[in-house]
């Protein structure tokens, strides 16, 4: 018998935004139904509890073209029933009576729940795909930028050097920690439910464990250890997982546009020739794409809000808390789909202004190496003594109006512990960026030795 119904459903080589509505439209998600009662048909008939007949009947027709959806729309209009009506679509497109074999024993919940997994399952290889493609591109910045320094910012405000590669690294790695919990969790989430009414298997008689394990390795999906119809923490954590992705995403997305403000001018997103960014002003380069990840994920951050109340299920089954998540998981999928869609466009052709990162390392007149030559100072004249000192020149410096090499050098005590020389040395800021390029090239080695973008 041929088990071609339970291959996934096959994706057009779209943008992830348009695979994902795919994944979880009407069609996938009644087919993932029909794939759950053709299995239960399959090994059934191998365990003589149904006719062997029945079942190829059953396999047969539980394709949705073999089904009367006018049939199956009058049947919801009758029903007011989730799955109901698929289950009599499948039972009336049967010959020979063999639809009164259809769903022989489980519960809506075991089809629904597992018809579910089969489409995060499919959802899974797509964010799997798109996380490399964004990890790709940022490895190719952090190697590309790993000496290029720019301003570090603390509580908004020019801190010290960095580089732009280690600014891209400590996000390539925040990446690569997300692929691994995407990793990690699979064996937990990919399972299916087989189990019946309650959760106590009493519709499928002695060889209900049997029968539980050979329908779900035929789905590709693994057995759990007891029912989860009331523990909802499976779906809650992949949701969880996935609302930090967006939300990490979002914050990427969000400094690329404040590093784009033309008052920073160090980055800008892909802009190319033909593009429109104002319906009114001409010059207008908008980084729209960004724009948009950053808007959608803090969107996603609602759904995610909601997620631990499916924890709260009541007794073995709760459709005021189940049915929340029919709504919540799918617009969680096709929004992270569309972040990573953003992303994938912006990182891909991030233009990097070196110049620009250069010439606003001077912006303050030098006042960012206060920390590099409070240090110098502290080998000759002590940490505090050096602190109280170059605080000092600071503040006159910046309230005067003037750099800070004048600051420093109107301070007798300074100017007698530093040379001109040993202050000029100290004051270029391309040689604070402490370790961060080896930094780097720790993150890009781990990377690389990893099985993530292989």
């Amino acid at each position: 018998m041929s088990t071609s119904v339970f291959d996934s459903v096959l994706l057009k080589n779209l943008w992830s935004t348009e695979e994902m509505r795919q994944v979880f439209s009407d069609n996938v998600r009644m087919q993932m139904w029909l794939n759950y009662e053709a299995a239960l048909a399959i090994e059934q008939a191998k365990m003589g509890i149904i006719p062997q007949e029945a079942a190829d009947e059953i396999v047969a027709c539980a394709k949705l073209e073999r089904l009367d959806m006018d049939f199956i729309l009058e049947q919801v209009r009758l029903t007011k029933h989730p799955l109901v009506p698929t289950i009599r679509g499948l039972e009336h497109a049967c010959a020979n009576g063999f639809g009164e074999y259809v769903h022989f024993g489980p519960t809506t919940q075991d089809v629904m729940d597992t018809g579910m997994v089969l489409q995060f399952k499919m959802a899974h290889k797509i964010f799997l795909r798109d996380l490399k493609e964004i990890g790709r591109s940022l490895l190719k910045l952090s190697e590309e930028h790993r000496n290029t320094p720019m301003a570090g910012r603390t509580l908004a405000l020019q801190a010290i050097p960095i580089t732009f590669g280690h600014k891209t690294a400590i996000w390539l790695a925040e990446m690569m920690r997300h692929h691994e919990r995407l990793v990690q969790l699979e064996p937990r989430l990919f399972v299916g439910s087989v189990v019946g009414a309650v959760g106590t298997k009493a519709s499928f008689g002695e060889g209900a464990d049997e029968l539980e394990q050979r329908v779900l390795t035929r789905l590709g999906l693994g057995t759990p250890e007891i029912s989860w119809q009331p523990a909802r923490d499976r779906f809650c954590e992949y949701g969880m997982v996935l609302g930090m992705i967006g939300a990490t995403l979002g914050k990427i997305a969000n400094e690329i546009l404040l590093l784009a403000h033309n008052e920073f001018d160090e980055v800008a997103e892909p802009f190319a020739k033909g593009q429109v960014g104002s319906s009114t002003m001409p010059h207008k380069r908008n980084p729209a794409i960004t724009e948009n990840a950053s808007c959608v994920s803090n969107t996603l951050k609602g759904n995610v809000s909601i997620l631990l109340d499916l924890m709260k299920h009541q007794h073995e089954r709760d459709g005021a808390i189940w049915k929340m998540e029919w709504k919540l998981l799918p617009e969680i999928c096709l929004m992270l789909s569309v972040i990573m869609d953003n992303m994938k466009f912006t990182l891909s052709g991030l233009q990097v202004k070196k110049e620009k990162m250069r010439s606003n390392l001077d912006i303050l007149g030098g006042f960012m190496l206060a920390e590099r030559v409070m240090f110098e100072l502290s080998e000759k004249l002590g940490k505090q003594t050096a602190h109280e000192l170059v605080y000092e020149a600071s503040m006159h410096g910046l309230e005067d109006g003037g750099t800070f090499s004048q600051a420093l050098s109107d301070d007798p005590r300074i100017k007698a512990a530093l040379t001109k020389e040993e202050l000029d040395a100290v004051l270029d800021p391309t040689t604070y960026v402490g370790n961060a390029p080896q930094q780097v090239d720790r993150v890009v080695a781990e990377v690389k030795a990893s099985d993530w973008l292989k």
